[in-house]
């Protein structure tokens, strides 16, 4: 098409007039993501074993990529893995920044460093569509809400010079135009696992969760034609290993998964056996043994659940009511015998806690055999009904964070300190040599893999044992553990022995956290 006509933009189903020469306004966009701490969710110790610098690329960002035009130049800084480099920031003319509550650091230091640029910048995801009003003084653009009907104006205005401070959606778009994430701007090679997603939003109410509040209770879908797109797309990048559906309850559609989704992957996977997924989902998963058998079946190999609190009071105080009336040790011996590992999110400081709290949940946990167990204190997300209840009773402090760093953002019912010291001991109860080795023995006894996954060996692979059998068996303090574990798994489940070593390394990155809580 000549470029001095006008040209004509279709995306998401939305129609505009770009301007008539696109030499004149094409762009660079410069697509930063902001640096995690170093908490228990950055794996950050446990990466250097297998020389990753960072656990998954930034796949909302690489997603927004995909809807700019594609005469725009692009380039990915993720400062998880990248440098944040004047030359970077002075070649851009608009800087786009996603990023969530415990980045918050890194994007005050994004803002300091970005002064003096002449770039535009624009900035989205749950931190800015939060709290909006904090940061219209400081950034030129917020995207408050989903990118997939925002896009187009956000362009059109980008184009014509003319943006505005707010873009704020006003509806939940469907996801059945939402393209393929760029991934040619991301160097795989530095990531451990790759993130796609099928679905948003959920329909339980639970009143600390505020994924309601940004993707709605009505759960909408992609494709199975979309994923297996997408998919294909990763493996033809050279992709050979996890690939992590983000979504934050997977089985919200179970009838599409069983009809469509899992058949269709199952069958993908046949040639290609050396991929393996992960997702997020619901305790309700337990209830459903056809299901179970269906993810297995096509590669599901590890599932995080919201377990929160063995404390059906403190269930029932936060809404969380699918996880009451049921035996949740067994609901996830289940999930473990079928084949599925179960990583588990837990949560101190209800209201309904006292600091008997804290045993209870060591005892759970070390029951359950759940080896990554996620403790967080209580947050209070804005746009959740916690928040508003908290704000009303003048108990909000300030921003929140993500949890697991011995920090809240709410004045909590058993006192400040008392949260503070309770979760300080839990945590590294669950991380000490004896308990975390003892767990990682649980769940294997439980395990039962079903799903083949195709062990490419590599370099890679075997300094990683060098390392972790130097690092941990010889110098570690918890080497006496270490090979206990290691003698244990070659005579009970040797076929398990490359899982148990992965299992001690993340133990390895848990326990260098908790020294600093």
């Amino acid at each position: 098409m000549n470029g001095n006509i006008l040209e004509q933009v279709d995306y998401v189903n939305i129609q505009y007039v770009s301007i008539v020469n696109i030499e004149e306004v094409a762009m660079k966009i410069l697509l930063v993501y902001p640096e995690f701490p170093d908490t228990f969710w950055s794996f950050r110790h446990a990466l250097k074993f297998v020389g990753k610098k960072a656990s998954m690329p930034p796949t909302g960002l690489l997603t927004v990529a995909s809807m700019l035009p594609a005469a725009w130049e692009k380039k990915l800084l993720d400062l998880n893995v990248d440098k944040l480099d004047r030359e970077s920031l002075d070649w851009a003319d608009v800087i786009m920044i996603s990023a969530m509550n415990a980045q918050l650091e890194s994007v005050e230091e994004i803002i300091k460093r970005s002064k003096g640029c002449s770039a535009k910048i624009v900035a989205g995801g749950p931190l800015f569509s939060g709290t909006v009003e904090l940061w219209t003084n400081r950034i030129d653009c917020i995207v408050s809400g989903e990118a997939e009907g925002l896009m187009p104006r956000l362009v059109r205005d980008l184009i014509s010079g003319e943006t505005k401070s707010v873009y704020k959606a006003d509806a939940f778009p469907e996801l059945s135009n939402t393209p393929p994430a760029d991934w040619s701007l991301a160097n795989l090679k530095k990531y451990e696992t790759v993130g796609i997603q099928f679905s948003r939003g959920c329909p339980h109410h639970c009143d600390f969760c505020n994924i309601t509040a940004l993707f709605g209770k009505r759960v909408r879908i992609k494709s199975t034609t979309q994923i297996l797109q997408e998919l294909n797309e990763l493996y033809n990048h050279g992709w050979r290993g996890g690939v992590f559906f983000v979504d934050d309850n997977f089985i919200g559609n179970k009838a599409y998964l069983k009809s469509s989704l899992l058949p269709e992957l199952a069958e993908w996977r046949m040639e290609r056996s050396a991929i393996s997924f992960q997702t997020e989902t619901s305790i309700l998963i337990a209830d459903d043994t056809e299901l179970l058998e269906m993810m297995t079946s096509a590669g599901f190999v590890t599932v995080f659940v919201g377990i929160e609190s063995p404390d059906e009071a403190s269930l029932n105080e936060c809404g969380k009511t699918q996880n009451t009336r049921r035996d949740l040790l067994e609901d996830i011996r289940r999930i473990q015998n079928a084949g599925i590992q179960v990583q588990a999110g837990f949560i101190v400081g209800f209201d309904n806690d006292d600091p008997s709290i804290f045993r209870k949940q060591r005892d759970f946990i070390h029951k359950s055999g759940i080896v990554t167990a996620m403790i967080a204190m209580l947050q209070a997300p804005e746009g959740t009904i916690l928040f508003d209840k908290m704000k009303a009773a003048g108990r909000i402090t300030g921003l929140m964070s993500d949890g697991t760093d011995g920090n809240t953002n709410i004045i909590p019912a058993m006192g400040l300190e008392a949260l503070k010291a309770g979760h300080r001991w839990l945590v590294n109860s669950l991380y000490s040599p004896v308990e975390y080795y003892d767990r990682v023995r649980r769940f294997l006894t439980e395990y039962r893999p079903v799903s083949k996954i195709r062990q490419i060996v590599s370099m890679r692979h075997l300094m990683a044992v060098f390392r972790s059998v130097v690092e941990q068996g010889v110098l570690g303090k918890e080497r006496l553990e270490y090979w206990k574990l290691f003698f244990w798994t070659c005579s009970k489940r040797p076929s398990l022995l490359p899982l148990a070593l992965r299992l001690a390394i993340y133990g390895h990155h848990c326990s260098k956290i908790t020294e600093r809580l």
